[in-house]
């Protein structure tokens, strides 16, 4: 393989000549750099990564770290992180945590993991950081930015949807739909982004004057088998309940899953509907009402922060993305029922 040293000498110049002359910087006739790119070109030189940051002093990567490699979650965030780099001319090195009990620990271990690897930023995904921890983060590299996670002293930094009003937009549009007797999947409870979606959701429901506590619940861990385990409880504790909401779609698509196996009809006997507006949940049977994060917009306003500070660039950062409803086909509008039991039967 050739070397800065083999191009110099077929070029005639000094070795710091051709690497001024690669590099596109600093004082080099243009005949010594049409030499130069000769030799490059016949020689099939590539200047290596560590080359290109001895130059630049940057790495022209970004390093990313996800709580989780499983999962239908986690992949869409990082295609979203990949396909904006690449389209900046960047690229990203990855690490993963083990479980979402470790996420803590794993997150500090892994930013440092990256800044030993030369990343010029970091993102990081994980919602159980104290504000210390983002602290230690910040010192270890300032260009950083934080997905699903908010600390006030960092706010320009952190990009996370607003869990507590996409989580009163769930509850709104089951109560809307006429379902006054609901029943919760909730997720891990020390899943800051799960409290605040559920507050927002209660919160909705005791404004139109919903005894919360009484409504039956159980927590999962955002898993298919938690969703699958969760709706068993709920249903051998013999609460009557027309729909379920389950904290993410995961955890909903596990409900699903489990109602059909049981022959619970979705929506006939029981209305479900999911959070997060993943691509599966199109999908399931039927298919699932969602509460959809822009997920995609959020982490490409992120990176675009992220690239900002980092490489100088002016990419338009947005904040305020709003949460939609994804209306399919696993939640009934009781009212539209009631006028079908109404109606008279048409033979074919």
């Amino acid at each position: 393989m050739a070397t800065i040293k083999d191009v110099a000498k077929l070029a005639g110049v000094g070795v710091g000549t051709a690497s001024r002359a690669i590099a596109g910087s600093g004082p080099v006739s243009a005949e010594a750099a049409s030499r130069v790119r000769k030799a490059v070109e016949e020689l099939n030189f590539r200047p290596s990564h560590a080359a290109r940051v001895l130059q630049k002093g940057q790495s022209q990567t970004i390093g990313v770290f996800v709580p989780l490699i499983q999962g239908s979650f986690y992949t869409p965030i990082l295609h979203a992180i990949y396909s904006a780099l690449r389209a900046a001319g960047r690229h990203m090195v990855v690490d993963f945590g083990q479980t979402l009990e470790s996420e803590r620990q794993d997150a500090l271990d892994g930013a440092e993991f990256l800044v030993d690897r030369g990343c010029d930023g970091l993102i990081i995904v994980g919602t159980r950081l104290r504000t210390k921890d983002v602290e230690t983060l910040m010192a270890l590299q300032p260009k950083t930015v934080l997905l699903n996670r908010s600390v006030p002293a960092y706010a320009d930094q952190c990009f996370n949807p607003d869990h507590k009003a996409a989580g009163a937009v769930a509850a709104r549009t089951l109560w809307e739909a006429g379902h006054r007797q609901l029943a919760v999947i909730e997720g891990p409870e020390f899943s800051t982004d799960n409290l605040l979606r559920m507050r927002g959701f209660y919160g909705e429901l005791a404004a139109n004057g919903v005894d919360v506590e009484a409504i039956p619940r159980v927590s999962g861990d955002f898993s298919p088998g938690s969703g699958a385990a969760g709706i068993k409880v709920l249903l051998e504790g013999g609460r009557k309940f027309t729909a379920l909401f389950c904290a993410n779609d995961e955890s909903a698509l596990g409900a699903l899953a489990y109602l059909q196996q049981v022959g619970v009809s979705v929506p006939g006997d029981l209305s479900v509907m999911g959070y997060d507006g993943i691509d599966l949940a199109a999908f399931t049977v039927p298919p699932l009402t969602t509460v959809m994060i822009p997920w995609k917009n959020i982490v490409t306003n992120a990176l675009h922060h992220l690239l900002n500070l980092c490489y100088n660039t002016d990419y338009p950062v947005a904040r305020k993305l709003a949460p939609e409803v994804l209306w399919r086909g696993s939640v009934i509008r009781l009212n539209d029922k009631a006028e079908r039991a109404r109606s008279p039967r048409r033979s074919s």
